[in-house]
């Protein structure tokens, strides 16, 4: 007589396996905590290498907890496991273009649920693996199962995207949201959210659409501001002078033009320019607004005519006014093909210490591009068109000071524009700024 096989228990999720399945959201969570509590980088490390393997491990081997493996088999093969996972995941999110640390960690929290709360479809799914020469029939059900839960798994992969970047917040309205994690080629609105873990609220935002310039925010020159200034530190052959600056029109627009200009400082300089800055009017005045630590980003297009033009994203000290720290968001020294992301840093010498990366990602000329960058107390991390550039973590180099932001385009630097460049312009469709 042949035995049929009985169906499988139902499996009673303990505390511990409620505590597996939601692990990774957990995890996710965590970044809502303020910058400075352990919490905020224990949780996401300890989930990534431990949770997505134990929750494999059990489905697969339903007894590793000790027929198995026993409790340190078990152990390392889930270490082993997510290690391998993490990974994996990590590679397929860079080669999409699509890397972002809450990405990775919502999709092996998708996955870590999918297999905990839904046993029996990993279970058997995972179990004919192992089974060598297991030839017998699975029902199609549990087939169509394990796709559902696969399907799952990649939805909150791809979909997920913005809860990825921000959980537990509330989606501003786009006209408060930059658009960090869109492709900015097709569009300048400022929408979505910003790129780096949140949760975020705005405390800047301008696009500039008034026919004038906000004065409330911004001012025209640096903070040694005398009827105008210029970056004497890199032998710029720029003066700055408010007339450079427009507003309205589809954003701000920092020109650059061929005309004898006389400086206060009594130098007469070949080009006249623009940039804005939310410091001071003058040196002993308060400036207008200052941030430490947040999320910055703008969407900008810099000059066709790029040899001897140097437009720039940065952030400058309020206190001493000047570098080192600073913290270059975008820079384009001589080129609109590459973007320099730069950090100075004061070493214990009190010398200016400096590292940055560069990256061709586009042609910054010929549309906007959103260039961003995420400042916590324990890293810099660079954001182009949403995709993570580079970072920097180590704790002697992060800045701790207020800083102002500037725009600017200087001329000059390194090299004289050509002869039949006559003008360039720098536009700026937004900009924002977000803390935690």
């Amino acid at each position: 007589m042949n035995a049929s096989p009985l169906p499988p228990a139902p499996v009673q999720l303990t505390l511990a396996l409620w505590l597996l399945a939601a692990s990774g959201w957990l995890a996710l969570a965590s970044v809502a905590l303020d910058a400075g509590s352990p919490l905020r980088a224990v949780l996401p490390v300890l989930f990534l290498f431990a949770c997505p393997g134990a929750a494999v491990v059990r489905a697969a081997w339903p007894g590793a907890g000790g027929r198995s493996f026993g409790l340190l088999g078990a152990a390392l093969l889930s270490v082993t496991l997510s290690a391998a996972l993490t990974a994996v995941t990590t590679v397929v999110l860079y080669l999409a273009h699509g890397f972002t640390a809450g990405r990775l960690v919502i999709l092996l929290a998708a996955f870590t649920t999918v297999l905990v709360l839904l046993p029996r479809w990993g279970r058997r799914a995972l179990a004919g693996l192992r089974r060598s020469g297991d030839r017998s029939p699975r029902p199609r059900r549990h087939q169509a199962e394990f796709a559902g839960a696969a399907l799952l798994t990649l939805t909150a992969a791809c979909g997920g995207g913005s809860m990825a970047q921000q959980p537990g917040t509330t989606h501003a309205p786009a006209s408060r949201m930059p658009n960090a994690t869109a492709d900015a080629t097709t569009s300048t609105d400022p929408v979505d959210q910003p790129a780096a873990p949140g949760p975020w609220h705005s405390v800047l935002h301008d696009d500039f659409a008034a026919p004038a310039l906000d004065r409330t925010t911004w001012t025209t020159c640096y903070d040694w501001n005398q009827d105008g200034c210029t970056n004497q530190g890199n032998h710029e052959t720029e003066w700055y002078q408010p007339g450079q600056v427009q507003t309205g029109q589809g954003g701000l627009t920092l020109t650059a033009t061929r005309r004898p200009t006389q400086g206060s400082d009594g130098t007469v300089y070949p080009w006249a320019s623009g940039m804005v800055s939310t410091g001071r009017d003058s040196w002993n005045d308060t400036p207008r607004r200052t941030f430490t630590y947040g999320y910055f980003a703008a969407a900008i297009q810099v000059p066709a005519d790029a040899t001897g033009m140097f437009p720039a994203f940065w952030l400058i000290p309020a206190e001493t006014r000047s570098a080192p720290p600073e913290l270059d968001i975008a820079e384009f020294i001589n080129t609109n093909q590459r973007v320099d992301m730069n950090l100075h840093w004061k070493t214990s010498d009190g010398s200016d210490g400096h590292v940055g990366q560069t990256t061709s990602a586009a042609d910054f000329a010929s549309t906007y591009h959103v260039f961003a960058m995420d400042w916590e107390p324990d890293s810099v991390t660079w954001y182009v068109d949403g995709v993570q550039r580079f970072q920097v973590t180590k704790p002697s180099m992060i800045p701790h000071v207020a800083m102002e932001v500037v725009f600017d385009l200087a001329v000059g630097f390194e090299v004289d524009p050509p002869a039949s460049v006559d003008s360039a312009q720098l536009h700026v469709a937004w900009v924002g700024v977000w803390q935690h």
